[in-house]
């Protein structure tokens, strides 16, 4: 029964990959693929009819299967395209140059056609995200584990977390959340209405307290309740640097004051839309926090995720769960193979 609900669960992860990224999964596949929307009705079904069904106006048209066509020949227009194509898809530009260089070098050699690009594409990208640390979220069992999560304002911090809490609680852990953002305007509101809709427990102080009072009594009760997991919530103004990395030295003082022999995460919140700013991000807050993972939001809009590729190649950080929808169940689990399955398929 666990394995049904297993192999359920990853066959509805998939099916949201693949709607998610459907918008844009052509400007990945295109040099490689190369399909093209039916002109018009299949040959030999006349005009407004469906073979053989008369004319009827309720009738259904009969339309062929798109054919893909041949595979091209590598040479350096299609080089040129692909890697145009790569960089609007915010795979980035040093990841997309060195990955077309590699092509440059490979393909007339071993006398690769489009279709054997897709493979290779494949196979690079699935080794890009495998090379980082691994993607699974650090909740040991029998331990208490603090998630502190960061990240510029507007990405889905909030969101995450509510929806993080829920997810883990469905788990049977017993989760706190820490109202850690006290300067923003209503953060602890918008985070106590999350705390609510996923049925936990939340410390949050009148607004513009010191934010590692806030966690201080949070790792208390925690201690003194027996809670399974914190989550943190934190400051996201990147506008003041120096502000910023004060308020999160506080907040890591605390927690390795207190807290310094237990499992921690701390994951960053990147909105996929915003393509490699997200990468720009990241870099910033690996300057004041260790970072253990990413948070990839919003999957379910325009938005390509291929920042997630330079985030692995670039900082070496996995990405451990990825936002495809605003239902409560919609924060999944990051599969680096899936993920790639997806963009292809």
């Amino acid at each position: 029964m666990a394995e049904q609900e297993r192999s359920g669960w990853f066959g509805s992860t998939l099916s949201k990959l693949k709607s998610a990224l459907s918008k844009t999964k052509g400007q990945l596949v295109d040099p490689v693929v190369h399909d093209e929307e039916p002109s018009g009705l299949a040959p030999g079904t006349g005009s407004g009819t469906a073979a053989g069904t008369g004319t009827g106006a309720s009738d259904k048209v009969a339309v062929a299967p798109r054919a893909p066509k041949p595979p091209r020949p590598i040479d350096d227009d299609y080089l040129e395209d692909l890697e145009e194509k790569l960089i609007r898809a915010d795979i980035g530009v040093p990841t997309a140059e060195q990955m077309v260089s590699d092509l440059r070098k490979d393909a007339k050699r071993k006398g690769w056609n489009s279709t054997d690009v897709e493979e290779f594409l494949k196979s690079e990208f699935k080794t890009m995200l495998e090379a980082a640390p691994t993607s699974r979220l650090n909740i040991e069992p029998g331990k208490q584990t603090i998630v502190l999560v960061v990240g510029v304002n507007g990405t889905g911090k909030t969101t995450s977390i509510g929806k993080l809490s829920w997810r883990l609680k469905q788990e049977g852990k017993k989760v706190l959340i820490a109202a850690g953002d006290t300067f923003r305007a209503a953060a602890e509101t918008q985070l106590e209405i999350w705390a609510e809709r996923a049925g936990v427990d939340i410390v949050r102080l009148p607004e513009g307290s010191d934010p590692g009072a806030v966690v201080f009594q949070a790792m208390q009760r925690a201690k003194d309740e027996s809670f399974d997991v914190m989550i943190i919530d934190t400051a996201g103004r990147l506008h003041n640097k120096k502000n910023l990395m004060d308020e999160l030295k506080k907040v890591r003082s605390v927690i390795e004051k207190h807290g310094s022999e237990l499992p921690l995460e701390c994951l960053l919140v990147v909105d996929a839309s915003i393509g490699q700013n997200g990468l720009q991000q990241a870099k910033v807050f690996t300057e004041f926090c260790p970072l253990t993972g990413v948070i990839l939001t919003k999957l379910d809009g325009s938005s390509k995720g291929g920042i997630v590729f330079s985030i692995a190649r670039e900082l070496n950080l996995p990405v451990k769960l990825i936002g495809l929808g605003e239902k409560m169940d919609d924060l999944r689990d990051f599969e680096p193979s899936m993920f790639v399955e997806a963009l292809f398929d």
